[in-house]
């Protein structure tokens, strides 16, 4: 499932005017008013969102599957390729689709309802992958998570998901706090989702063991953030 929703948002992505590949959408002027179209047409929009219309309320949906540029897909796809395996291993299928699917939704319509006066457009996966994140943290805290930091002169180390998860939490947090208003990335949204896949994860599975991990369940993680 962690294959098939990376491949959805490709093949999304590709067929959308932000990659540019669609020749359909034209070139210049047309392809910028066309961006715009589309991502107010799929994405949410807060301002919209409170007035309660059927196409409004399925936007959070529709916004997981829409990415605003080639950066912004291969960041989340990344996130979501190297955590997504191991929680839909533990979770199953059908239920990690299911909560990759809500946990985004609700994330932003958290977003949404801290900006409820916003006319921006808001737009990607962060969301459900900030979920899937929270609830690696909960079900595999001591799993080994390569990691290049930029104050660390980009040396590949390596260390407890635990110390990577909750530092990269402190990262959307303090961004968050420091852009009250909205502008630029919805870091509430990566705050909101991460919270509720760890409060999922802990109210699921407290009653059992967290897995023991192996010495080969390791996950990689890059310098981009979801």
């Amino acid at each position: 499932m962690t294959h098939v929703l990376i491949g959805l948002c490709c093949v999304i992505f590709a067929l959308g005017p932000a990659s540019g590949l669609n020749r359909l959408y034209g070139s210049d002027e047309a392809l910028l008013t066309a961006q715009a179209a589309y991502f107010e047409r799929w994405g949410v929009v807060p301002l919209e969102l409170w007035d309660g219309s059927p196409p409004a309320l399925l936007t959070p949906l529709t916004a997981l599957f829409v990415h605003g540029s080639w950066l912004h897909l291969l960041g989340n796809m990344l996130f979501l390729y190297v955590f997504g395996g191991m929680a839909e291993s533990r979770m199953g299928r059908l239920p990690f689709a299911a909560f990759y699917l809500i946990i985004g939704y609700l994330a932003l319509l958290g977003y949404a309802a801290a900006h409820a006066a916003s006319g921006r457009t808001l737009v990607g996966a962060s969301g459900s992958i900030a979920g899937v994140l929270g609830a690696f943290l909960y079900l595999f805290p001591k799993a080994r998570v390569t990691s290049v930091f930029p104050f660390l002169f980009f040396l590949p180390l390596r260390f407890p998901a635990w110390i990577v998860l909750l530092f990269w939490f402190f990262l959307q947090w303090q961004a968050a706090q420091d852009d009250p208003h909205g502008p630029g990335v919805a870091y509430l949204s990566h705050v909101v989702g991460f919270a509720l896949g760890f409060l999922y994860a802990w109210a699921r599975y407290r009653r059992d063991s967290v897995v023991a991990t192996r010495p080969d369940d390791r996950a990689t993680e890059g310098e981009s953030q979801p």
